[in-house]
């Protein structure tokens, strides 16, 4: 697991780099476009620590570009297929949670399919994606509370929601139990280029 999430790393922060240099800009640049420190840019294209689910969303963001881009191998065939386990956990909760990246395609509207389990305590909090932005959940097993827009949803096993994702919004686990759900999220490119697709 240890050298899976180092090999992760160091191949987002070679991306990174690539998309960096590829638009002619400085670490300077694109730190202050990113919102992140130059500190943290440098120890993300050194593969030296791995970025966190927010850090990654800024950098897309200011690259313009989609989320997959910096965390997946672009497919070369006309379908992609992701086994059971291997999809790249971009999000660990404080409680043992895991959000999962199981399939994306960009068209140039990015298009990604999520994998989530919360624990009992765990939360996520997600400033407001790209306008334009829609999400789509369904509940597997427990009890999710989404919140949208400050209005919050309590859904059961089996329940779905659809939802603007370019508000402020939160997951979290309902109950005593662990949730699982998937989530589809649907991400327009925004004047030609991208900005990030999920959550930070």
């Amino acid at each position: 697991m240890e050298d899976e999430i180092t090999g992760l790393a160091v191949a987002i922060g070679a991306r990174v780099r690539s998309e960096r240099q590829a638009r002619q800009w400085t670490l300077d640049q694109l730190a202050e476009a990113a919102g992140v420190s130059r500190r943290m840019l440098v120890t993300v294209e050194q593969g030296a620590a791995n970025p966190s689910l927010g850090t990654l969303l800024k950098l897309s963001e200011a690259l313009g570009v989609a989320l997959p881009v910096l965390v997946e191998l672009p497919a070369r065939e006309s379908a992609t297929v992701t086994r059971a386990g291997t999809g790249t956990v971009l999000w660990r909760g404080d409680h043992g949670g895991r959000g999962t990246l199981v399939a994306s395609a960009t068209l140039p509207d990015a298009f990604e399919l999520w994998e989530w389990t919360l624990e009992p305590g765990d939360r996520l909090d997600s400033a407001a994606h790209t306008p334009g932005t829609r999400e789509l959940l369904q509940v597997l097993d427990g009890a999710v509370i989404v919140e949208v827009d400050d209005v919050a949803h309590e859904l059961a096993a089996g329940d779905a929601l659809a939802f603007a994702g370019d508000v402020a919004h939160a997951y979290a686990a309902a109950g005593r139990d662990r949730a699982r759900f998937t989530l589809a999220v649907y991400e327009p490119a925004a004047g030609g280029v991208r900005s990030a697709g999920v959550h930070s």
